[in-house]
């Protein structure tokens, strides 16, 4: 049986139990408050107990969790007071990922995977465009073209636009000014260096939920983002796809033992700015069911009021550094913590949250019965391993060490929808009928004088024929005259 999680001591140790572990989590708090720090002690703790973590480095400093921490006089005072008296430090196994390729592994998927609803949501597309890409997606599955990178997507799009009268009956109308939006936000995603992301080979989930064969330690995946967060649409929606493809993939297991995997979103707030009602759909959807495949999520904000209420009540494991109340949304957020947490007779929580110190928090976490215990404030454990970043060479050792080492590094690019649409154009070109030929051009036009010139002598033409024909008929007169025996003078 699995033991204990423990994240944090108050009047007592507060621990996280692996049953419960798969019923979500928030670890919340103010810049510079500690959680970077707690969400490292939280992943390394699972790790130890055999369970495979992702998490997205956005400041890029919890790579230094493949590396064991050094001494130093707060940890020392933290581990003295704590009286954790077998502490020691130590590294986890670490895979790096890197959507860019650069910093670790390179992570991928196709555009058909990612799937319409997401891609018009990183295309910042409206319910229109959306439609129209969506229908994109449908003609592509009927006509057996498979959409694996942009090129694929941008053939399919052109395809679809040069025949759109043909798809009108059958689908409604195709709008050429939607499909022109939707090239024009692929340009953009090409422009944020995100075509890299779409290709082959595409991630194989299995490489996220591997447990270290020596150790026996799950292996702790952490992604580079402190390049992707940059575009902050591209980040959010990229680990929205992440645990969309964990929840359609991943077999049903109900209440495991430990989870299969513990997912830690950081800056959440982003995945529910200006999100549309599908996608918080999808989302909601997503959280509410995924703990059914063994899959924990615990989101990493600032305050709870950046989670939808219907996605918070979910939340059951959590742990909430300080707030400040400098505005009125901040004393709102502040009331909003205290409330989704159960009362603690003994604590002012209101108070506290203004108050808390760095690595202090206000902690709750799921009982045996899965109910959420009262609120205790508490001092975060210190973490095993080195808190800050690791330098490029030990990027590059732990990089060449993984089992998965040159797997993605090297792209393929099979037969997919451009192929076959260039293969299909050639042909309908080769089968078309041959143009008619072309007219010879005409002679230049003539010039005022030799206009006038040609009405002269058309003119004078006309007198010759005149007096010849008159001529004639004297001629013919006199003849006939001599024959019929004309009078004499």
């Amino acid at each position: 049986m699995s033991q204990p999680i423990i994240a944090a001591k108050g009047t007592r140790d507060l621990f996280i139990l692996p049953r419960m572990a798969n019923r979500h989590g928030l670890i919340a708090g103010a810049t510079g408050t500690g959680k970077t720090v707690t969400l490292q002690v939280l992943s390394e703790n699972f790790s130890r107990q055999g369970v495979p973590v992702f998490v997205a480095d956005v400041k890029g400093d919890l790579a230094g969790i493949s590396r064991a921490g050094t001494d130093n006089p707060k940890i020392t005072e933290r581990v003295r007071t704590l009286g954790l008296s077998d502490f020691t430090f130590e590294g986890s196994p670490v895979t790096f990922w890197d959507v860019f390729g650069q910093e670790g592994h390179p992570v991928r998927t196709t555009v058909s995977e990612m799937g319409p609803l997401l891609l018009g949501r990183l295309l910042g597309l409206n319910d229109t465009q959306s439609g129209v890409l969506t229908l994109v997606f449908k003609i592509a599955d009927e006509e057996k073209l498979l959409l694996l990178d942009l090129k694929d997507l941008r053939s399919m799009l052109q395809f679809v636009g040069d025949n759109a009268s043909s798809f009108t009956t059958e689908y409604g109308n195709v709008s050429r000014a939607s499909i022109g939006a939707i090239q024009r936000g692929l340009l953009r995603l090409e422009e944020e260096g995100g075509d890299i992301f779409f290709g082959e080979p595409a991630l194989k989930l299995e490489d996220l939920t591997t447990v270290n064969g020596k150790t026996g330690r799950g292996m702790i995946n952490v992604l580079a983002a402190d390049r992707l967060i940059r575009s902050p649409g591209v980040y959010s929606t990229f680990l929205l796809w992440l645990l969309s493809e964990l929840f359609e993939q991943l077999p049903e297991v109900g209440d495991p033992e430990k989870p299969v995997l513990v997912f830690f979103f950081d800056e959440a707030h982003l995945l529910f700015d200006d999100a549309p009602r599908a996608l918080l759909d999808k989302i909601e959807q997503v959280a509410r069911l995924i703990r059914s495949k063994g899959v924990g999520v615990y989101f990493v904000t600032q305050t709870p009021l950046d989670i939808p209420d219907v996605i918070l009540g979910q939340l059951g494991n959590r742990v909430q550094h300080a707030l400040r109340a400098y505005t009125a949304r901040d004393k709102k957020a502040i009331r909003a913590a205290a409330g989704t947490f159960r009362a603690n007779p003994a604590l002012d929580t209101e108070q506290i949250l203004t108050e808390l110190g760095v690595g202090e928090a206000l902690v709750s976490f799921l009982d045996a019965k899965g109910r959420p215990e009262v609120v205790e404030r508490a001092i975060v454990r210190p973490p095993f391993s080195r808190m800050g970043p690791v330098t490029p060479e030990e990027r590059k050792e732990t990089i060449a060490a993984s089992p998965i080492n040159g797997y993605y590094e090297e792209t393929v690019d099979r037969e997919s929808a451009y192929e076959k649409l260039q293969v299909r154009a050639e042909a309908d070109a080769r089968a078309a009928p041959p143009p008619p030929p072309k007219r010879k051009p005409g002679r230049p036009k003539d010039t005022i004088f030799e206009t006038a010139a040609k009405s002269a002598a058309r003119s004078f033409g006309r007198q010759l024929a005149t007096a010849g024909r008159q001529i004639a008929t004297d001629i013919v007169r006199g003849v006939l005259g001599s024959m019929l025996g004309g009078k004499r003078r």
